[in-house]
């Protein structure tokens, strides 16, 4: 469990600062925040508030980052405060900066954990949790055959590549890189494409952790579909640099020369992939030159923390971002759910794109999910 993207992840707890006010992003990262720093009081999962700044360089990130103050504000994040050079340098003593935007709700968590919590707490419910089962088709039962009492009642069949069934009512999938598969699989649209994305992580030497207290993020460019380099104190006192952003060659490549053919030309045939690395050409060669140069992702670091040098940094884990992805080469930026028509698609409800801020937002996209089970399946 939590082999992938919710065990690969950066491990923060996101306040909600980003997000477009009145997005699924927004409304649910805040409730989601607030929900996941109760549940693990509640279950005994141990997190460090550590908080967030988002620090300005240059001058012309200030009206960026004043933006993002007003956004947060709107979006109900508790405790966001300007701070100017000294204030930067009281909470990061190491940071340099012109202006930051503090974010003391933000906070740190290890998702492994919290999954494999939500796991337990399903199977106390009753559930079955099944691995290794991999989804190749969905159709109805046939009235005729020997299962039809099953049939009638369960009529919707899962299959896996083994030939294994499962006979259900109704199904909910969140299948996160696999997500528009299992979309097409069940009849429903194959919109939006996934398209996944690598991020491989630096991580400061342990005998400088020292240098970092929490999270410290650039002021994000709207022109780039990505976030850019940050530093991320993890639970067990090391510390993350990064991601950079580069097309993996496999869906769950977390390699650099992990790579699977088909899943290779899936990608590379969509025309929507093609739109958007034209439109971010310079932006994706750069992110490219970094993933080979450890002394250009230094760079990147250095605008933040003037100390860290190479020296200080060792290549670390990778994970793999699933981005939902139209066909116009637009990163689908909010979360999407759908169903679709005739006898499987109406019984089916798809989370197609939950990206980050995911995690943090867990337990109040359940009770979204568990609100639209309900309404659409007239439960």
């Amino acid at each position: 469990l939590a082999h992938h993207q919710s065990g690969r992840n950066s491990g923060v707890i996101h306040s909600g600062i980003y997000y477009q006010p009145g997005s699924l992003k927004a409304k649910l990262c805040v409730q989601g925040a607030a929900l996941c720093y109760q549940y693990c009081d509640q279950k005994g999962i141990p997190y460090k508030q550590c908080g967030k700044l988002i620090v300005a360089v240059e001058q012309d990130e200030i009206p960026r980052l004043k933006a993002l103050y007003e956004r947060g504000l709107q979006n109900n994040v508790p405790g966001l405060k300007l701070i100017g050079p000294k204030e930067i340098q009281a909470k990061e003593p190491f940071c340099r900066g012109l202006m930051a935007l503090d974010s003391p709700y933000t906070g740190i968590v290890n998702y492994k954990q919290v999954a494999q919590s939500y796991a337990e707490d399903f199977q106390e419910a009753g559930g079955t949790i099944l691995t290794d089962f991999e989804v190749t088709n969905m159709e109805m039962a046939k009235e005729s055959s020997s299962e039809s009492e099953v049939g009638l009642k369960y009529p919707v069949i899962v299959r896996n590549s083994k030939g294994e069934e499962i006979y259900c009512r109704h199904i909910v999938t969140c299948a996160g890189l696999y997500s528009d598969r299992l979309s097409e699989i069940s009849g429903c649209s194959p919109e939006p494409r996934i398209v996944p994305f690598r991020g491989d992580y630096l991580v400061l030497k342990p005998e400088k952790c020292y240098m970092v207290r929490g999270n410290i993020y650039p002021v994000p460019n709207p022109r780039f579909p990505f976030l850019g380099f940050h530093f991320t104190p993890r639970m067990d006192g090391s510390v993350w640099l990064g991601p950079n952003a580069v097309l993996a060659f496999k869906r769950e490549g977390y390699r650099l020369l992990d790579f699977s053919a088909g899943e290779f030309l899936d990608a590379v045939t969509y025309s929507g992939l093609w739109k958007l690395v034209l439109s971010n050409l310079s932006y994706g060669l750069s992110e490219m030159y970094r993933a080979c140069s450890l002394s250009a992702q230094v760079k990147q670091l250095q605008k933040f923390i003037p100390e860290v040098t190479v020296n200080d940094v060792l290549r670390g884990p990778s994970g793999v971002r699933a981005q939902a992805l139209d066909s116009d080469g637009n990163l689908v930026d909010d979360f999407v759910f759908d169903g679709g028509s005739g006898d499987i698609g109406s019984r089916i409800l798809h989370v197609r794109n939950a990206p980050s801020p995911a995690a943090t937002s867990s337990l109040a996209i359940a009770k979204m999910i568990a609100d639209e089970v309900k309404r659409r399946f007239e439960l």
